[in-house]
């Protein structure tokens, strides 16, 4: 990784991450800044209240463990060596359903949102899981989460679904939309 101002953001694998000792010890502590800063401002990721430092720690080791088993991609940006933003995808567990993934989060530093981190991100998990044999990827996002659903779909993903009022936020209802990135209909 080079060092100095970097206006582009350097897309580490999990291999790549943790082949650095300086930002392996540093990348669970960044990642649960990063997530509980972006859940208490009201982000849907998976959590209604911010994760403890216990919670970012047990999902990062099981999805590196997931990744070790080659059942998943996991994926971090950095820009000057400071992490600003993270994304992973698991297979699904079934085995009728091992060649479908879930691109289950995408997490961008809200500092630098607009800088093309989410799409760095999302499409190294791509090109991820098309290497990885993966068939369908897909995903669910908020419904009112429109740069993301305008993100997804740039990057060719169809929504599929969506669940009127499904996520429950307070008082507040969202659809849960559904989209999906079928490589068995895509040319190599």
């Amino acid at each position: 990784m080079t060092t100095g101002m970097s206006t582009e953001p350097v897309i580490l694998d999990a291999k790549e991450l943790t082949s650095d000792p300086e930002l392996a010890a540093r990348f669970g502590q960044s990642a649960h800044r990063i997530l509980a800063d972006l859940v208490s401002g009201g982000a849907a990721l998976g959590w209604i209240e911010p994760p403890s430092r216990d919670e970012v720690a047990e999902l990062l080791g099981h999805v590196v463990c997931a990744v070790r088993a080659g059942d998943a991609a996991l994926r971090a940006a950095y820009l000057d060596r400071r992490l600003v933003g993270l994304g992973y995808w698991l297979r699904y567990t079934r085995p009728t359903h091992r060649p479908h993934a879930d691109l289950e989060k995408i997490a961008v530093d809200a500092a630098v949102h607009g800088r093309g981190v989410g799409r760095a991100l999302t499409a190294a998990l791509i090109a991820d899981a098309r290497e990885a044999g993966v068939e369908v990827l897909t995903l669910d996002a908020r419904g009112d989460n429109t740069n993301a659903l305008r993100l997804y779909r740039s990057l060719g993903f169809t929504e599929y679904g969506r669940l009127p009022d499904f996520v429950a936020v307070g008082e507040h209802r969202y659809d849960k939309v559904f989209h999906m990135l079928d490589f068995r209909r895509q040319s190599s």
